[in-house]
């Protein structure tokens, strides 16, 4: 059994095209952390565009550990919404929002960065927009304002709320295909590795069935370097044979590096039940706690 995604996020370089395609909310926050993280880590010029504009943006960011307040008073990212730079008055033009890129990467290399990144939400193109039939022209004219340049272009589109025709419209006008990478996933739980702050994410409920896709995805926090976290804010249920699992790794863990196990209270109450709670090394915290 292996992970799925097409490439990893953090393997994302300068010219590259990306389509990231979520089915979650709190994945593409995730996902989105580590493309910042990494861009603002190398020193670049970082850009996100999101309907639900600067403020959830800094505050979903900073819950992930990206030092977003100081890069954006020192002038290396921008949050901002899609009004005013992709879209005018809920007008779209595909040849006046290539300008905006172009003009973005012009500016960060004038102001002394050495790349520049943008991440961009999708979900404005699911709006009663005039012009949204240029999407296919925007995307692939991507390619060219980026041609010469040191940035990238990460392209956020939900795969449950656009339709398949579209996706793959646009699809072919990206050089990378990038998703969470997912040990397993159906109507009832989710195990997939988390990119921002490094770790593994389950949600849903969980039971002895899902020993092996448990067991990869914690072998993986294994392999992790640094701190690891273990994010179960959306864990309904789990049994005890996967809390003992869950258990016994963060031990092992915390004997060189800090675990942090994030999950609801009535999760958190089975690890302390287990002595985990004030271990050294291990941090059992609720949903969002910080």
């Amino acid at each position: 059994m292996a992970a799925d995604a097409s490439t990893e996020i953090t393997e994302l370089t300068v010219d590259d095209h990306a389509c990231l395609t979520f089915g979650e909310t709190e994945e593409l926050f995730d996902l989105t952390a580590a493309f910042v993280r990494d861009g603002l880590d190398a020193g670049l010029k970082v850009v996100w565009l999101s309907d639900a504009g600067p403020g959830p943006a800094v505050t979903e960011l900073s819950l992930r550990g990206i030092k977003v307040k100081p890069a954006m008073d020192a002038g290396q990212m921008t949050a901002a919404g899609c009004e005013g730079r992709l879209l005018s008055g809920q007008v779209f033009k595909a040849d006046a929002a290539i300008g905006w890129l172009t003009r973005q990467a012009v500016s960060s290399r004038e102001l002394g960065f050495p790349g520049l990144r943008i991440a961009v939400d999708m979900g404005w193109a699911l709006r009663p927009v005039t012009g949204i039939e240029q999407l296919p022209q925007f995307e692939e004219g991507i390619a060219a304002a980026l041609a010469g340049t040191t940035a990238s272009v990460l392209c956020q589109y939900d795969r449950d709320r656009f339709d398949p025709v579209t996706l793959a419209s646009v699809a072919a006008f990206h050089t990378r295909s990038v998703a969470t990478a997912s040990y397993y996933a159906d109507a009832v739980l989710r195990i997939c590795r988390q990119y921002a702050p490094p770790g593994i994410r389950i949600a849903g409920e969980i039971d002895y069935l899902a020993e092996e896709p448990l067991t990869l995805a914690l072998s993986e926090a294994v392999r992790l370097d640094g701190d690891v976290t273990v994010n179960m804010s959306a864990l309904a249920f789990i049994d005890g044979f996967c809390t003992r699992m869950i258990a016994d790794t963060a031990r092992m863990l915390a004997e060189s590096r800090t675990v942090i196990l994030q999950c609801l209270p009535e999760v958190a109450a089975g690890f302390a039940r287990l002595g985990l709670d004030g271990l050294p090394g291990i941090r059992l915290v609720t949903a969002r706690e910080q």
